[in-house]
């Protein structure tokens, strides 16, 4: 599953919980709807995080993490402003989103935060849970830019 680009995952996932979604809106209602696919996206963050960093001999810190960032970027998916590479902080702004555009060409913008977005903390949960995500902003939520800021905890 690693050589399909996650962009292209993310399509065809969001094909599917599209319907989904839509099914329980219409049992259920739009709150209940955004917790379901909120919580199923969680999920499957924290057990790709889990299952990317079993690759590893060791606890991964914020320079592994870089080195598979480019998984997240493949096909100009994200275009990145990088400021800070270093194994205990990465910094850097997401000037355009790929995801997001799609996500509103298919007409899931309004919860693309959770296809999407929602899964960055969730995936570092999995992967190493010292790692810590600040994001006061993102495009999906019509801002200029997204900012990230990761901190192993404690540094």
């Amino acid at each position: 599953m690693n050589d399909i680009p996650i962009l292209v995952r993310r399509r065809i996932e969001a094909m599917i919980l599209k319907h989904v979604y839509d099914v329980l809106v219409e049992r259920s209602g739009k709150e209940e709807a955004e917790a379901v696919i909120g919580e199923t996206c969680s999920r499957s963050a924290i057990e790709q995080g889990k299952s990317m960093a079993e690759d590893l001999d060791h606890a991964p810190d914020l320079a592994d993490f870089a080195a598979i960032l480019p998984n997240w970027t493949r096909e100009d998916a994200l275009q990145l402003d990088v400021m800070v590479t270093e194994p205990d902080r990465m910094e850097f702004n997401v000037t355009r989103c790929r995801y997001a555009e799609m996500y509103k060409e298919m007409g899931v913008g309004d919860i693309g935060h959770l296809l999407s977005c929602n899964r960055d903390g969730d995936f570092c949960v999995g992967y190493n849970p010292e790692i810590e995500l600040t994001r006061t902003q993102t495009i999906m939520k019509g801002a200029s830019h997204c900012d990230f800021r990761y901190r192993m905890k404690g540094k």
